[in-house]
């Protein structure tokens, strides 16, 4: 298949040459290759300034980062052949790792099929596409599915506002079979009901797996607070790993009631006290009613969504775990998470410090934890 070329300005090529797989707007020669010239998802040849061909990937003209890296070998593109050999791939890593068919499938760049997202829970997936290329390669994209894991269902959760950016309508749309109200998930030995249609995103999060699990070397015979608990992912497992009493804090009512679901699932509904509202005012209240709290988990949603949200967002992490670290009783355990791209590992633990020392508390990290392996970092990224 001839592709029509990208042409890289000069010098604009060491970056793809390390690893990273992806071009930005800037980067590329327009006078010789305008970007005009391709409509969204494009299959193109990336070249370097002197025309020798980096790899091929799909681009698009609206995006600051105008095109992604499929293949480094001029032989292969991006068509169904290639993405069942990705899946193919990906599905053994997982199955090496996890006994159970519950697990992130595809994680995008890292599983090399940048801007789709699959979470398999059993014979059902869910699916998310975040860029123009594989938009456009949509009814490929379900026949490599298909093909590979055979499904009952596939969904397809496309309302994230990432797709704006790539010039994307939002819209959920049920590919294959017929999707259940509730998925029941299970995580170490615990059982989750998963809203598929009507959760979070894809609707579980298995990123924080790992992290879960070493959470409960902490909690027995304690009082713990979850705070953004959505469906008491954490603060469930907290109350089955013998914590003494659970409150869970988020701004669903509709999350807590599936919460209160899952631990009735999992018999510690008499362990488990839901409170809806917003986190920081929740956690206002406690602190004038003087209550405290041996383990406090603070995971929320991405505060930093964009750079330019940086500023704004850095303020709502500091102010969260101050409020948290003023609930904790002596001793006690903060767990603290981001999961947004913009806040370095290293200023998250500044600013812990920082509360910290604003309080007069010591502070002493005693683990790091990180997103689990069916979630692969891409190093260049």
């Amino acid at each position: 298949m001839l592709l029509a070329p990208l042409r890289l300005k000069k010098h604009e090529d060491r970056r793809l040459r390390e690893g990273h797989p992806w071009v930005f707007s800037n980067e590329v020669n327009t006078a010789l290759t305008p970007l005009t010239a391709f409509a969204p998802g494009d299959l193109v040849n990336i070249e370097s300034a002197d025309g020798r061909v980096l790899g091929n990937g799909y681009v698009n003209p609206h995006s600051l980062i105008c095109a992604r890296v499929i293949s480094r070998d001029p032989h292969y593109h991006l068509d169904q052949s290639l993405l069942v050999h990705r899946l193919n791939i990906a599905l053994s890593l997982r199955e090496r790792l996890f006994a159970q068919p519950y697990y992130r499938l595809v994680f995008g760049d890292s599983d090399g099929l940048p801007g789709l997202t699959v979470d398999r829970y059993g014979d059902v997936l869910v699916a998310q596409i975040s860029t123009a290329g594989i938009e456009a390669r949509k009814a490929e994209v379900i026949a490599a599915l298909d093909k590979v894991l055979k499904p009952r269902a596939l969904l397809f959760r496309n309302d994230v506002s990432s797709r704006a950016l790539e010039g994307l309508t939002n819209y959920n749309e049920v590919a294959l079979g017929e999707i259940p109200p509730q998925i029941r998930v299970p995580e170490h030995d615990a059982q989750f009901q998963i809203p598929v249609l009507e959760g979070q995103k894809t609707g579980w999060f298995y990123d924080q797996r790992m992290n879960r699990s070493r959470m409960r070397t902490y909690v027995h015979r304690k009082r713990v607070l979850d705070i953004f608990s959505y469906l008491g992912a954490w603060g469930i497992q907290a109350a089955m790993a013998g914590a003494e009493a659970v409150i869970c804090i988020d701004s669903s009512e509709r999350a807590l009631q599936w919460g209160q679901e899952n631990a009735t699932i999992n018999g510690v509904a008499h362990k488990v006290t839901a409170l809806h509202g917003d986190a920081f005012d929740i956690l206002k209240d406690l602190r004038a009613q003087q209550e405290k709290f041996d383990v406090i988990i603070v995971d929320p949603p991405a505060f930093i969504k964009r750079k330019k949200d940086k500023k704004e967002g850095l303020q709502a992490y500091h102010r969260i775990n101050q409020m948290a670290m003023q609930l904790l009783s002596k001793d006690g355990i903060l767990i603290s998470a981001s999961c947004s791209y913009h806040l370095a590992r290293e200023e998250l633990l500044t600013l812990l410090l920082q509360n910290s020392r604003h309080l007069d508390r010591g502070l002493q990290v005693l683990e790091q934890g990180h997103q689990a392996p069916d979630h692969p970092v891409h190093p260049a990224i």
